[in-house]
């Protein structure tokens, strides 16, 4: 089972995906929000997950954790299988 399909810690507040909507290095991210994003609010549904993108962007996501911690993964360039990968190994690092 993926990390993604299940529910995620409860010390994780935020996540946001930042990345080009007509990049060719965003293309694995655009893809992986679009495959995943409603899995990932079925199994969390009170976590914020934004979804920003803006021309010229470089592809990462960002996630909070409680007590204001901040991390994040550049995520430009990757297969949607990658960004995946990125992505569930940032989720599940704990605070």
């Amino acid at each position: 089972m993926s990390t993604l399909a299940k529910a995620l810690s409860p010390a994780l507040r935020e996540v946001r995906f930042l990345f080009s909507q007509s990049g060719s290095a965003s293309a694995g991210t655009r893809e992986f929000v679009l495959a995943r994003y409603n899995s990932i609010k079925q199994h969390n549904p009170d976590l914020p997950v934004l979804v920003r993108e803006a021309e010229g962007t470089p592809a990462r996501v960002f996630a909070r954790f409680e007590r204001g911690v901040e991390r994040h993964v550049e995520l430009d360039g990757l297969a949607a299988k990658d960004v995946e990968s990125k992505v569930s190994q940032l989720l599940t690092t704990s605070s």
